[in-house]
């Protein structure tokens, strides 16, 4: 994929990719997002677009034979191979979560190494120097300590938020959460973000504009966004009549 996709996609909020995947009909409208217990901590940052990479995490009890942070290296390692940059994503096998996933010190690592975000179904912590950073995390909560924090299964299929994410795949988050760009429609979903983004003002400009308003203009407002929706969906959709 060109080095241009990822800023390309990173023009659009969350909800427009969302919306724009669904045209495509290659999932079901209710899969590839992740759901309301993983939130933006900076909703404020501009839209996080990277590759996964994965891992999981525990901090209930202390680590057997294994170091803290022993699992780093191979992490950035795993970065290293990635199309273009991370977004760090973890699971929390704790239930629930014990300690903090990440703090300042391992966001301005990931951020040394080309990171763009991080994602964990557990929880975070140093959340004001981590701002300073503008590095966008997603969590499930917030905890002030790491208890005993340790990395396990570094780069396997993780599930957080109801989404299993694998490494590599591609992601976009925001204020309003996570989705996974399917890899095969990526660049079409950039181009199409556009089309999209122009039909609804048909709508929004009509709702946000001045002057009187009547039902009759809604109803055709309405009519002319489905129509233009169906012409797209006919020519990008994968499920073909």
């Amino acid at each position: 994929m060109s080095l241009e996709l990822l800023p390309k996609l990173a023009q659009y909020d969350t909800a427009t990719i969302c919306n724009t995947i669904e045209l495509f009909g290659v999932r079901s409208d209710a899969t590839g997002f992740m759901d309301g217990r993983i939130r933006s901590a900076f909703p404020d940052l501009p839209p996080m677009v990277g590759y996964a990479t994965t891992a999981s995490f525990r901090s209930a009890a202390p680590p057997k034979g294994v170091d803290t942070y022993g699992s780093l290296e191979t992490q950035i390692q795993q970065m290293e191979s990635l199309p273009g940059p991370a977004v760090v994503v973890f699971q929390d096998l704790d239930e629930p979560p014990v300690g903090a996933t990440f703090g300042e010190i391992m966001c301005s690592v990931y951020q040394a190494f080309g990171a763009v975000g991080l994602v964990t179904s557990g929880g975070g912590r140093d959340l004001l120097p981590v701002r300073k950073l503008e590095f966008p995390v997603f969590t499930g909560c917030t905890i002030s300590s790491h208890g005993y924090s340790h990395l396990i299964n570094v780069g396997s299929a993780v599930r957080v938020g109801g989404l299993v994410v694998e490494h590599g795949d591609l992601l976009h988050g925001d204020g309003d959460g996570v989705t996974s760009i399917p890899i095969e429609i990526a660049a079409e979903v950039a181009d199409v973000a556009a089309e999209y983004v122009a039909a609804e003002r048909i709508l929004l400009d009509f709702a946000q504009g001045e002057g009187e308003k009547t039902i009759a203009e809604l109803m055709e407002r309405r009519r002319v966004f489905g129509d233009a929706m169906a012409v797209l969906k006919r020519r990008v959709s994968r499920v073909k009549p």
